[in-house]
């Protein structure tokens, strides 16, 4: 009777336990936030569709972990993976179907999600142009990232698109136009002359004017990148406050301090000529077109530093971008799945103005209440395995060429220690491929079901093929030598 009495006692006080830690994990997300006011009203997570789109069932997924985070705007920039009709050759091989883009706006709505989509207007135009056909609106001819709002037919093209997504989604209240980066824009002859009479706002209005209009009548607020709006006359910056938000971005330290692209002069212009602002830092894919993975103290002092801007100039919102290529054509970045710590971070900074009490492992520990600390952590580990081992890789490429260019170019130098030290480093070299090749199998396994495999294959082949080569290259190099 005293042992069952012992052990009902146990089972008792183990349940009560774990009661007490289902309630502390089921309330982990509520503690990582210490104000019950927001600092900022609009808080924007941003979906970079270009590369490595989730899967429709984890887009779903990360709509519950957004809400949870305190996210209240979603940016969806739709690129290749819309299901586009205005010409179906604009959608990559995994695009969504519009049962997912209607799914995506019912659970949007059920967690309080304004979901805002973006379409490009003028730069980063490359879905479009690189698509036969589309050759003629380039306003370079061999470059397909720059719109030519001049050439005939361009405006239509953008208009289609913004009707394509509209028809989709016609209850949003934004529609984020881009505009951003046009950096070839003027260098057409028929561009140049018209900006050397009118100027480039008078150029940049032509085209994207009549859109504003549109979806003004709609009472849809348009939203632009501010970047090609820096040196607009006053005149241009007037008309353009009546029609559209400017969304000021940067994403590398204090965004008052910056020099010639965001700064305190730039901002108090864009505010004393009328114009509505939102603010854009990132919560990863801001180190570099190439990067593995964010760099989470510097997206954290960047989120910090655009809180105060934004509370200071009495901006509409902040978003939280998250670059998954720089461009179509440049390679992947920093897979969603494998920051979501940084992506947690950032959300409590855009509420509470700083980072929570726990530190990144509050955010990371906040995950087991949806049931994905585990699986984060597996795509976190293979993505910090494959940095650290394309980063050792890359070093021994360059110590091996270094001593091979060595040997070709003085042959008294090409003594046996030479030799060895130089095929040495080559045999790291192989056994570090050996290794990026294990992690590719790691991460197959770790994003399998986050995301469609084309992209996972694209990101493993494009990370490791390089050093492959330069493996087999200077193997051959090497034997010539000896």
């Amino acid at each position: 009777m005293k042992t069952f009495k012992v052990a009902l006692i146990s089972l008792v006080l183990c349940g009560a336990s774990g009661l007490a830690f289902a309630q502390e994990k089921k309330m982990t997300f509520d503690k990582l936030f210490g104000k019950k006011a927001p600092a900022i009203q609009k808080r924007g997570v941003h979906m970079d569709l270009k590369g490595l789109p989730p899967t429709a069932d984890r887009f779903v997924q990360l709509l519950k972990i957004f809400a949870a985070a305190r996210y209240n705007v979603v940016l969806i920039e739709w690129e290749d993976s819309f299901p586009w009709t205005v010409d179906k050759r604009f959608r990559n091989s995994a695009a969504y179907t519009p049962d997912d883009i209607r799914r995506f706006q019912k659970v949007a709505r059920e967690l309080k999600l304004e979901l805002i989509p973006l379409v490009t207007c003028l730069g980063h135009m490359q879905t479009p142009l690189s698509v036969p056909g589309y050759e003629k609106l380039r306003e370079v001819p061999d470059n397909s990232g720059c719109l030519n709002p001049l050439a005939p037919g361009s405006r239509e093209l953008i208009q289609g698109m913004v009707d394509d997504v509209l028809k989709l989604m016609p209850d949003v209240k934004h529609f984020h136009l881009g505009g951003d980066e046009a950096w070839q824009l003027g260098k057409n002859p028929k561009s140049k002359a018209f900006i050397e009479k009118h100027g480039k706002g008078a150029l940049y209005l032509h085209h994207v004017e009549p859109i504003l209009d549109k979806l003004n009548a709609r009472k849809i607020r348009p939203i632009l990148w501010h970047d090609m709006m820096r040196d607009w006359d006053s005149k241009a910056l007037r008309s353009l406050a009546k029609k559209s938000d400017l969304m000021t971005w940067g994403y590398g330290g204090d965004p008052e301090t910056m020099k010639d692209h965001c700064n305190t002069e730039i901002i108090k212009r864009f505010v004393e000529h009328g114009i509505v602002l939102w603010g854009a830092t990132a919560y990863k894919g801001a180190e570099g077109y190439n990067v593995d993975l964010p760099d989470i103290p510097e997206r954290a002092k960047n989120a910090k530093a655009w809180t105060r801007v934004a509370r200071g100039f009495k901006y509409k919102g902040l978003v939280a971008t998250a670059w998954s290529r720089y461009a179509v054509d440049t390679v992947q970045c920093v897979p969603i799945d494998s920051a979501l710590d940084s992506l947690i971070n950032v959300g409590v900074i855009l509420h509470d103005g700083a980072e929570p009490v726990g530190g990144i492992e509050a955010c990371i520990d906040a995950l087991a209440e949806l049931g994905e600390k585990k699986r984060f952590e597996a795509c976190k580990k293979a993505m910090t395995r494959l940095a650290n081992t394309r980063k050792g890789g890359w070093g021994l490429v360059q110590q091996v060429r270094e001593q091979l260019a060595l040997c070709e170019i003085d042959p008294r130098r090409t003594s046996a220690r030479n030799r060895v030290e130089g095929l040495k480093k080559l045999k790291y070299l192989y056994w570090t491929v050996g290794k990026a090749e294990r992690i590719g199998d790691e991460m197959r396994k770790s994003f399998d079901g986050l995301m469609p495999k084309v992209f996972i294959e694209e990101y493993i082949t494009t990370r490791v093929t390089p050093l492959r080569e330069e493996l087999d290259a200077l193997t051959a190099k090497a034997e010539k030598l000896k």
